[in-house]
């Protein structure tokens, strides 16, 4: 029931705001064909019905990262992926995303893919710091590969001690012979 009202608060916040958008006067709007604001708001409120859905715990996660055919994806800064990351996740920092790179990591579209951010992990700061909830990296994450095609993509969902984590982890904090 929380989740729906959930869902049914995104969607009324994110109709008044279109509606504001296409109500506004054209004099105070600045044209850029590159850029589409309307347009991912109303992909945001397809994707938090879809991403709901989409959120597994650490086990499944774990599960499904076994499988050939699925690719574990950080879109996390160049330097925290460094750190510490998901031992075999492709990389593509988030702000290098676009059709052209994404095609180069990911086979194909209906290619299953998994995703996590730093609001996934605690006791590791360097390589995992938080962001504001709200601007966490997995919802920008979800609904950019969302907008470019990607429908078969899963989130890790839970807080996930890195000291306690059944992920296998590599990168230059991880011990030497670990």
């Amino acid at each position: 029931m929380r989740n729906l009202v959930t869902m049914l608060c995104v969607l009324a916040a994110t109709t008044l705001v279109v509606q504001a958008a296409e109500t506004a006067p054209q004099a105070n709007q600045i044209p850029n064909r590159l850029i589409d604001y309307k347009g991912f708001l109303t992909t945001a409120a397809e994707v938090a019905n879809v991403r709901e859905k989409h959120r597994v715990t650490e086990a499944e996660f774990v599960r499904m990262a076994a499988e050939a055919s699925t690719v574990i994806l950080d879109a996390r800064s160049d330097s925290k992926y460094a750190l510490l990351h998901i031992r075999g996740a492709k990389h593509l920092s988030f702000p290098d995303i676009t059709a052209n790179e994404l095609a180069l990591r990911i086979s194909s579209r209906e290619t299953r893919i998994l995703i996590y951010c730093n609001n996934n992990f605690e006791n590791e700061p360097k390589a995992f710091p938080s962001k504001v909830p709200s601007a966490s990296l997995n919802i920008h994450t979800f609904n950019t590969l969302y907008n470019y095609g990607y429908k078969n993509v899963y989130e890790l969902g839970p807080l996930v001690d890195v000291k306690k984590s059944a992920l296998p982890f590599e990168g230059t904090l991880v011990p030497t012979g670990k």
